[in-house]
């Protein structure tokens, strides 16, 4: 599965920013990363293909995720973003284990960075 992320860019604090992932094909278990310079990449959030999502608790309330399983694609809606929201978010398919761990996932795209300025 060959993943492919875009919609990162520069905002400033408070605005939005929709970042979409698109799949070779379907999966049923898609989610996002992201990483800050100097810190490891942490969970963001994850869908399975019948709507089931959860939330890292930093973005709870700020971030949807969804689904268009027609297009195989994923999308990470942000909203109310904080300059600690800048890094490089990347998406992730094809969970086997717990879905907060990096190593569950098999497919990763390229990443997209998002920059959060004040």
């Amino acid at each position: 599965v060959q993943l492919q992320a875009f919609g990162g860019g520069l905002v400033q604090i408070g605005g939005s920013l929709r970042l979409s992932c698109a799949a070779s094909r379907r999966t049923e278990t898609m989610g996002w990363f992201r990483q800050a310079p100097g810190k490891e990449r942490e969970f963001v959030a994850v869908n399975w293909s019948s709507g089931i999502a959860y939330y890292a608790d930093s973005v709870k309330g700020r971030f949807t995720i969804s689904r268009d399983n027609a297009k195989n694609a994923v999308y990470l809606q942000m909203n109310s973003l904080k300059t600690e929201d800048t890094a490089v978010y990347y998406c992730a398919a094809r969970l086997s284990g717990n879905f907060k761990c990096t190593a569950s996932y098999r497919y990763w795209g390229q990443g997209t960075l998002v920059t959060v300025s004040s």
